[in-house]
């Protein structure tokens, strides 16, 4: 029985695994969202949702940690300032995973992880639903004024005849 058991050992040594895992963090830290295999993603979610809440708190002994995690100073810095802005306020639940289908070569289910604070799709819906709304209204205003200036020169023009 497996109560309990977070990791998915993804048929791979400790050492490849925890490669694996960084090096899928830091490219997730460094491009926002990254495609891959439905279970690494779902591992790498595991891996990397507890680092984002230690970058929320900026100090050096959560640095640290986190460095021993990662080892890429780029990411750290990345992390630690830009992200750590954005998540301050979320509770959790930092990523999302979208399944993507399946691989052509291997039939392999592939998804998409990204971080959920730097997803400009979902995020603004309903902003741009006001734009649409303002955006009539300037465009009802736009014609009236229009057809005003319109009707100006055709009335000098009858008044010149």
């Amino acid at each position: 029985m497996r109560h309990g058991v977070k990791l998915n050992r993804l048929s791979r040594t400790s050492a490849h695994r925890k490669s694996l895992m960084s090096n899928l963090a830091c490219e997730l830290i460094s491009h926002k969202r990254i495609s891959t295999t439905l279970a690494k993603a779902k591992a790498l979610r595991v891996y990397v949702e507890p680092l984002l809440t230690r970058a929320k708190n900026d100090s050096t002994h959560n640095r640290r940690i986190v460095f021993s995690y990662l080892q890429d100073k780029e990411a750290i810095k990345e992390l630690f300032g830009v992200i750590s802005e954005k998540i301050a306020t979320r509770p959790g639940g930092y990523t999302r995973i979208i399944k993507l289908g399946k691989r052509v070569g291997d039939n392999a289910e592939v998804a998409l992880i990204e971080l959920v604070d730097f997803n400009e799709i979902y995020g603004k819906q309903t902003e741009k639903a006001e734009a649409k709304k303002t955006r009539r209204a300037g465009g009802s205003k736009k014609k009236a004024t229009e057809g005003a200036t319109e009707e100006a020169p055709k009335a000098e023009e009858k008044t010149a005849e």
